[in-house]
C-alpha cells in the first residue's frame, strides 16, 4: 500500500509574543472565560447562545453529513453481499414445424442465491478515500468550534456595546440637564443686562447638539439588542436585556502563553490542518488510480424446477471470478485528477501556513491593543477630571457674574466630549480583551474527536 505523508509546512515559530509582558504565564484561557467579566447577564447569554444558536446548529449538522460520507467511503473496504430469490414460469409454444398442434410444455424454475464481491485494495485507493473522508469530518468538528468561538465573541461584543450605549445615553441626559441650567443662567444675565442674544444663541446650539446625539445612541442600543436576539435565536420582541454600566464590568487579566501552543489552542488552525490531511489522502487516492483494480466476485446458491428439492445438494451451483482492470487510455482524466489533487494539497498547505502566521499576528495585535487602550483609558480619566473641574469653576464664575461666556462654552463642550470619550475608551479596552480571547482560541478545549467508525 502506498502512503502519502502530510507535507512539512516549514513554519518559523516565535519564542514569545512581541507585545507580551515578561510576567505573562504559560496558561491558556479558561473554557468559560466570559465569567471573568463578573456579569451574570452576560454569562446567561453566553450559555444560551451555545445551546440555541442557529449557526452552531448548522455546524453540528455538517458534522453529521461528514460522518455519513465517511461511512460511505469506508464501505468500499468491505465486501458487498446480496441475496436473491426467484420463481420463474414459462410455457413453450404448442405448434410444431409441420403445422401440427401438440401440447405446449410448461416449465417452473426456482432459484435462490448469494453473490459477493470484494475489491482488493493493494494500492490503498479505498483506504485513502476513507482517510480523506474521516479527515474532512474532523475538519467539520473543528469548524463547529470556530463557529462557537465566533458566536461567543459576538455575544460579548454586542453586550458590551449595549452597556456602552446605555452609559452614553445616561451621560447625554446629564449633559442636556447641565446645558439647560447654563442656558437658564445666561438668560438671567441677559435679563439683567449683562448678557447678549449671541450668548443665548450659542448656548442653545450647545443644548441642541446634545439632544441630537440621543437618537443615534438609541439606534445603536436597539441594533445591539437585536444582534443579541439573533445570536440567541429569538425575535427582538422576545428578548429583554437589562444591561447596566461598563463601570460594573471587571476587566480580567488574560495570559497569552507560548506561541507554539497556539497551534493546538486555535480551532481554525486545527481545521486547516485536518483539511490539509484530507487533501493529502486525496493525493494518495488519485495516485492509486493509475494502478490496476482487482475485483473478486463470487456467486452461489440453489436452482431447481421443484420447490421441494430446491435446497438439495444436487441443486447447488457456484461461480468465482477474479478480474483486473488496468487503465490504458482515458483522455487524461486520471492524470488531470492527480494534478488537481496535488494543486489542491498545495493550496491548503499555503492556507494552513497563512492561518498559523495570521494567528500569531492576531495575538500580538490584541495584546498591543489592550496595552494601548489601557493607557488611553487612564489618560482619558485624567482628561475628564480636569475638564470637570474647569467646568465647575466656570459655572461658579457664571453664577457670580464674572465668567467669560466663551470660557463657559469651551469648558462645557470639553467636559461633554471627555465624558463620552471615557465610555468609548472603556468599551475599546473590553473589546480588546474579547479580541485576545478570540485570538487565543479561548473557550475551546482540544478534543480528540473522530467521525463514527466506518466499519
Amino acid at each position: 500500500m502506498l502512503t502519502q505523508d502530510i507535507p512539512d509546512p516549514a513554519l518559523e515559530l516565535p519564542g514569545r509574543y512581541k507585545a507580551a509582558g515578561a510576567q505573562d504565564a504559560n496558561a491558556p484561557p479558561k473554557l468559560d472565560w466570559w465569567r471573568g467579566f463578573d456579569s451574570a447577564e452576560l454569562t446567561e447569554l453566553m450559555e444560551e447562545s451555545q445551546r440555541v444558536n442557529l449557526d452552531i446548529a448548522a455546524a453540528v449538522s455538517r458534522i453529521k453529513e461528514a460522518d455519513a460520507q465517511a461511512r460511505q467511503a469506508g464501505a468500499a473496504l468491505l465486501p458487498s453481499l446480496s441475496g436473491t430469490g426467484q420463481e420463474g414460469y414459462s410455457r413453450t409454444s404448442g405448434s410444431s414445424a409441420s403445422g401440427l398442434s401438440i401440447g405446449g410444455r410448461e416449465v417452473v424454475n426456482y432459484s435462490s442465491s448469494l453473490s459477493a464481491s470484494y475489491q482488493l485494495d493493494f494500492f490503498g485507493r479505498n483506504r485513502d478515500a476513507l482517510r480523506a473522508a474521516e479527515d474532512t469530518a474532523t475538519a467539520n468538528r473543528f469548524d463547529r468550534d470556530v463557529v462557537t468561538l465566533t458566536t461567543l465573541t459576538s455575544v460579548a461584543t454586542a453586550y458590551f456595546n449595549v452597556l456602552a450605549s446605555q452609559d452614553r445615553l445616561r451621560t447625554a441626559a446629564r449633559n442636556i440637564a447641565s446645558a439647560q441650567r447654563v442656558l437658564d443662567a445666561i438668560n438671567e444675565r441677559r435679563k439683567a443686562g449683562t448678557g447678549t442674544d449671541l450668548d443665548v444663541a450659542q448656548q442653545e446650539s450647545v443644548l441642541a447638539n446634545q439632544k441630537a446625539l440621543v437618537p443615534q445612541l438609541r439606534q445603536t442600543l436597539d441594533q445591539n439588542i437585536n444582534a443579541l436576539a439573533t445570536l440567541v435565536s429569538r425575535p427582538p420582541e422576545a428578548i429583554h436585556v437589562t444591561g447596566g454600566s461598563l463601570d460594573r464590568i471587571t476587566s480580567p487579566r488574560v495570559q497569552p502563553g507560548l506561541p507554539s501552543e497556539l497551534l493546538t489552542q486555535r480551532p481554525d488552525i486545527r481545521r486547516q490542518e485536518a483539511q490539509l490531511a484530507s487533501a493529502t489522502a486525496n493525493v494518495g487516492n488519485a495516485r492509486a488510480q493509475f494502478f490496476p483494480t482487482i475485483q473478486l466476485t463470487g456467486q452461489g446458491g440453489y436452482q431447481s424446477s421443484q420447490l421441494i428439492s430446491l435446497f438439495q445438494p444436487h441443486a447447488a451451483f457456484f461461480s468465482l471470478v477474479g478480474s483486473a482492470t488496468q487503465p490504458i487510455f482515458d483522455g487524461g482524466v486520471i492524470l488531470g485528477n492527480f494534478e488537481y489533487s496535488k494543486a489542491r494539497q498545495e493550496e491548503l498547505l499555503q492556507t494552513y501556513r497563512k492561518t498559523v502566521v495570521q494567528s500569531f499576528a492576531d495575538v500580538d495585535t490584541a495584546l498591543y491593543s489592550i496595552k494601548q487602550t489601557t493607557i488611553r483609558l487612564k489618560l482619558q480619566r485624567d482628561v475628564l477630571a480636569s475638564s470637570r473641574r474647569a467646568f465647575e469653576l466656570s459655572q461658579q464664575q457664571l453664577r457670580a457674574g464674572t465668567a467669560d461666556i466663551v470660557t463657559v462654552l469651551n469648558t462645557q463642550l470639553t467636559l461633554f466630549q471627555a465624558e463620552d470619550a471615557l465610555w468609548q475608551a472603556q468599551l475599546a479596552r473590553l473589546l480588546a480583551i474579547v479580541g485576545l480571547y478570540q485570538a487565543l482560541g479561548g473557550g475551546w478545549e482540544p478534543r480528540m474527536e473522530k467521525p463514527v467508525d466506518a466499519f
